[in-house]
């Protein structure tokens, strides 16, 4: 017999749990970056493996490049809609979000990821919103996000993987997650991206896009923190309109 693997445990609202849970088994794919297993997920407590940490390197990163790829390519049933038991009404971070399905990625974008974090934060975004047919790029189809694709959910570990935890999954468009990705940083992140685009390379201008998909975690910062996130994601809005 095998290790006893070590357990996380999270205490959290009923709804978090639950949206944690079925993103958790939404995002375990064949060929995709490793997730903890979902041991039990009741009355807002979640029980996870627990992962041991390792240090971060250029074999890991192009591998988890790769897997990243062939994550989003296993796609979703719409765009905005909630993993298989999934909550519509799930969280980031600390605040709400809601999985509505929706057939179109630029208005549900606009609607469901700009316009309500951009009202509460006070920010004015109706001219990015106005536009987001024409910034929004070649249509996709719906990509199997993480959703909350931040460095300190990207865990390199002491098994040379790179494994994803905490997410805030559902269907959305790929360009997002390597948005975040880029926004706070990520090691090697140059060689995920190359190996990334070896087994799904990314539509053409995709770098000037990255500002809009920025908006919402930026706005959601925004929501939370206040301060310096409502200036950067003006200056991200004002980026993604010069794309």
């Amino acid at each position: 017999m095998g290790p006893r693997t070590a357990l996380r445990t999270k205490h959290q609202s009923p709804s978090a749990t639950a949206a944690e849970a079925a993103g958790l088994r939404w995002l375990r794919v064949s060929g995709g970056p490793p997730v903890p297993s979902v041991h039990s997920a009741t009355d807002g407590v979640l029980v996870i493996d627990e992962i041991p940490h390792g240090t971060p390197n250029l074999q890991a990163a192009v591998t988890f490049g790769r897997r990243l790829a062939t994550l989003h390519l296993a796609g979703a049933d719409a765009f905005g809609a909630p993993p298989p038991g999934g909550p519509r009404e799930a969280t980031i971070g600390m605040t709400s979000m809601v999985n509505e399905p929706a057939a179109s990625w630029p208005s549900w974008f606009a609607s469901q990821r700009i316009e309500p974090y951009a009202l509460e934060a006070g920010i004015d975004m109706r001219a990015v919103c106005s536009r987001i047919d024409e910034l929004a790029g070649p249509a996709e189809p719906p990509a199997r996000l993480h959703g909350d694709l931040w460095s300190g959910n990207v865990l390199w570990g002491a098994d040379g993987q790179v494994w994803l935890i905490d997410p805030a999954a559902h269907g959305g468009h790929r360009e997002s997650d390597l948005a975040m990705l880029q926004l706070f940083g990520c090691p090697f992140l140059d060689h995920v991206l190359g190996a990334y685009q070896e087994i799904a390379p990314l539509a053409d201008g995709w770098q000037a896009r990255v500002p809009l998909h920025q908006l919402f975690p930026l706005l959601v910062h925004a929501v939370l923190f206040g301060g310096g996130y409502r200036s950067q994601a003006v200056a991200a809005a004002r980026a993604a309109l010069r794309g």
